[in-house]
C-alpha cells in the first residue's frame, strides 16, 4: 500500500492507497517542534486504530510546503514505515510540462494539485486551492501549467484583521445571510467571506478571458472550499482530496 503524505503550514493530511482507492484518511497538526519519534507515534496510533499496520506500506510520496520539517518526516518514515520517502521536487516526473519561469520556486502542493486536476477533470481546467493562502493555477488545454496566483487565506486575513485592529473581536467563519449586515460580527464575517467570493468570480473570470478558453474547468479544494462554493457559480467540482490524489499519481510515474 502506499502512504501519501501533504505536509501544510497548517495541517498534515495523510491517506493509505490500495492502488487506486483511497483506504483511509487521516489530519494531523503541523508541528515545527515535533521529532521524528513524535510524528512516528501518532502515525502508529492512527494506523492501529483504522486497523491497519504500518508494515503495510511499501512507498512513501509527500509533497511538503514546510521545508523545515522535512528532515523530520524523512526520519519518521524511515524509522516507522521502513522506506524512504519520494518528495515532490527537482527530477520528479510529472505527466505535465511547468511553464514556470523558475519551476523550482512552484510549491510541491501546486504541481500535485495540477497533477490531479489535469488527469481527473481534463482540460483546460483551473485550480483553487483554500488553505493557509489561496493559490490559484491553470493547465492549459495541451497540458501545460502555465502560472496562477496566490492571495492571502481567509483564516489568515481575519486574523490579520482583528490583530490590527484595537475593537474588533475575533469571529467565525460563518457565510451571513447577507452581505447588508447589522452586528459588528457579521459585519466582518460578511467583508471577509463575500470579498472572497468577489475575488474568486473574478480571478477565474479573468483567467478565462486571458485563456480566451470561457468553459474552463474550475476544481477547488481545501479546508473552506465548500464555504466559498456555495455562493459562486464559478466554480464546477469540490475535491477535497485532489492533492492527495495528484501525490499517488506523481508516485505511480515515478516507482520504477
Amino acid at each position: 500500500m502506499l502512504l501519501v503524505m501533504d505536509i501544510g503550514n497548517s495541517s498534515i493530511k495523510v491517506a493509505l492507497y490500495n492502488g487506486a482507492d483511497m483506504a483511509h484518511y487521516w489530519r494531523v497538526s503541523t508541528n515545527r517542534n515535533y521529532s521524528s519519534d513524535e510524528y512516528g507515534t501518532i502515525l502508529d496510533g492512527m494506523f492501529r486504530h483504522a486497523g491497519h499496520s504500518p508494515s503495510m506500506v511499501e512507498g512513501v510520496m509527500v509533497s511538503s510546503v514546510v521545508p523545515t520539517i522535512n528532515f523530520t518526516i524523512d526520519h519518521m518514515c524511515r524509522d516507522y514505515f521502513g522506506h524512504e520517502p519520494l518528495f515532490v521536487g527537482p527530477g520528479i516526473k510529472t505527466g505535465i510540462n511547468i511553464l514556470y519561469e523558475n519551476p523550482r520556486d512552484l510549491g510541491s502542493d501546486r504541481i500535485c494539485n495540477a497533477v490531479a486536476a489535469y488527469t481527473h477533470y481534463g482540460t483546460p481546467c483551473i485550480f483553487i486551492d483554500f488553505g493557509t493562502a489561496t493559490s490559484f493555477g491553470v493547465v492549459d488545454a495541451k497540458g501545460c501549467f502555465l502560472g496562477g496566483c496566490i492571495c492571502p487565506g481567509m483564516k489568515l486575513a481575519s486574523e490579520a484583521l482583528v490583530s490590527g485592529t484595537s475593537k474588533l473581536p475575533h469571529f467565525e467563519l460563518v457565510m451571513p445571510d447577507s452581505v447588508i449586515a447589522k452586528t459588528t460580527v457579521s459585519n466582518l464575517q460578511a467583508g471577509v467571506l463575500y470579498g472572497y467570493v468577489g475575488q474568486v468570480n473574478y480571478i477565474v473570470e479573468r483567467m478565462k478571458a486571458e485563456m480566451n478558453e470561457p468553459n474552463t474547468q474550475v476544481v477547488a479544494t481545501g479546508g473552506l472550499s465548500r464555504l466559498i462554493a456555495t455562493r459562486t457559480q464559478a466554480i464546477d467540482h469540490l475535491d477535497g482530496l485532489l492533492t492527495l490524489k495528484g501525490l499517488r499519481i506523481i508516485y505511480d510515474k515515478n516507482r520504477g
